[in-house]
């Protein structure tokens, strides 16, 4: 628990110190783009890395987010503050009426049913022409403000976007090391057995299921008033399966791990733009590297390299003889 702390500061310190360096909007983006990420991949680490459940369709939930925010403030002109709370309940309230059924499922059925809710959501983003305005997407959505703060520009909402991902960090953090965490990779080792231990499965998967739900409604949130505009096809399939590759590349058991993944995700295909045509060859290679010889991912890497310095100073300074 120390060392995630220690990792939490070290986080706080880098978010804060990052401006003294970055001046250029473009290098702004990608930070936001990560945080936001980050928020939605931070509660899917604890739904797959804790409670052991696999969800194909988080993007879904991201969507939900995204949408209930732009049209609670454009259709109805609320302040995207409680816009923004009122998103979250509502996306809670459907992750738990959509998980009852659906998490009796176990293994690649429950991956199925998942992926069947993100299509389900993505299809009535499409077809809600009147809510939603349909695959041409809604625009107008305004800005977060704060008193006389407008958070308008690239370098303002980095700071709220990190602060965000840094409290639901903070909370993750407790979360895994409390009672409830112990009960979620007790489930995730064994279901049976932690029942028989008088742990109710079906309510700690439904609990996770949606709060990652929850953080993935929050991001969405961030989205869309970022952007200004919202359509569906960002909360498609795909963006599923990106968010996935983020916790499997970052280490599913790992929250730091998570952001690793994120972070790595987020910004490579940036890097690697300048490649063109050979630019998915690198990025799927880079994939399949990470996934054959680092199986808990970048945060296994990074412990491995920790321990063993760990140990040679541990040696160098043992008495002799």
């Amino acid at each position: 628990m120390k060392r995630d702390w220690g990792i939490w500061l070290l986080l706080c310190a880098v978010v804060f110190g990052m401006p003294l360096f970055i001046r250029s909007p473009y290098y702004y983006s990608i930070l936001i783009f990560i945080a936001i990420y980050g928020i939605v991949v931070l509660g899917l680490t604890l739904l797959m890395g804790y409670a052991g459940q696999v969800s194909l369709g988080h993007a879904g939930f991201f969507g939900l987010g995204a949408y209930f925010s732009a049209i609670l403030t454009v259709h109805l002109h609320l302040n995207p503050w409680p816009a923004m709370g009122i998103a979250l309940i509502a996306t809670v309230l459907v992750a738990f009426i959509l998980g009852i059924p659906t998490l009796r499922l176990r293994g690649h059925y429950l991956a199925i049913a998942t992926l069947g809710l993100g299509v389900v959501l993505q299809i009535i983003f499409k077809e809600e022409l009147e809510l939603t305005g349909g695959p041409s997407g809604m625009g107008g959505i305004p800005y977060f403000h704060l008193s006389s703060i407008t958070f308008s520009n690239d370098r303002k909402y980095y700071f709220l976007c990190w602060i965000f991902l840094i409290i639901l960090y903070g909370l993750s953090i407790n979360l895994v090391h409390s009672r409830i965490g112990r009960a979620l990779r007790s489930i995730s080792q064994n279901q049976t057995a932690a029942g028989s231990l008088g742990i109710n499965v079906s309510w700690f998967k439904l609990l996770m299921f949606g709060l990652s739900a929850g953080y993935a409604s929050l991001a969405g949130s961030l989205y869309a008033h970022y952007l200004t505009f919202v359509n569906p096809s960002p909360f498609g399939f795909m963006a599923s399966v990106k968010f996935m590759a983020m916790v499997v590349i970052g280490g599913s058991s790992s929250l730091w791990g998570a952001l690793l993944g994120t972070a790595l995700l987020t910004s490579l295909p940036e890097f690697l733009a300048v490649l063109e045509d050979y630019e998915m060859l690198v990025f799927g290679a880079i994939l399949i590297l990470v996934m054959m010889f680092a199986p808990k991912g970048l945060a296994g890497i990074f412990s491995w390299i920790y321990q063993t310095i760990r140990n040679k100073v541990k040696k160098q300074d043992a008495p002799a003889g």
